[in-house]
């Protein structure tokens, strides 16, 4: 099961714990997005090689990880009856101009990409979880797939 994550326990938790529980978060994330999108044809990074990479380019491929996120959450929200209207690139676009805003920006960047995850991973945890099978049934037709593997 994929379980809901929180801006605010992320920021407090990554306060307290000098930036290790960040790194676990976003390592966890991307390891729940790579299972309730499992089937498009993509792999989101793990987050420790975003760390190495983001290092190497000073920071620029974060911005471009967090575009791809974005990107791939919107993109696999139609696979679960949803839609965003948030995509990678309103991600990008907080993260650059609300730099200019105190940091902000990347809050609110990261706002988006929780409550987005939080919302494909309700769906997710109902149709494998919960026994729907009206929505199973949706998802393997959507895709015309078998459900990913548990």
């Amino acid at each position: 099961m994929i379980k809901h994550r929180s801006l605010l326990t992320l920021v407090l938790l990554s306060i307290i714990t000098c930036g290790i529980y960040g790194i676990i978060f976003w390592y966890s994330y991307a390891d729940d997005m790579n299972r309730v999108c499992q089937g498009d044809g993509k792999d989101t990074k793990n987050y420790i090689i975003v760390i190495l990479l983001s290092f190497l380019t000073c920071g620029i491929y974060y911005w471009i990880w967090m575009y791809g996120v974005g990107n791939r959450l919107s993109e696999n929200a139609p696979r679960y009856g949803m839609s965003f209207q948030e995509n990678g690139t309103t991600v990008l676009l907080w993260m650059i101009f609300g730099s200019l805003l105190c940091g902000i920006g990347s809050f609110v960047a990261m706002h988006i990409l929780i409550k987005n995850m939080n919302m494909l991973a309700d769906r997710y945890n109902q149709m494998f979880y919960g026994g729907n099978s009206y929505a199973q049934n949706n998802y393997n037709n959507y895709n015309n797939q078998q459900p990913p593997l548990q």
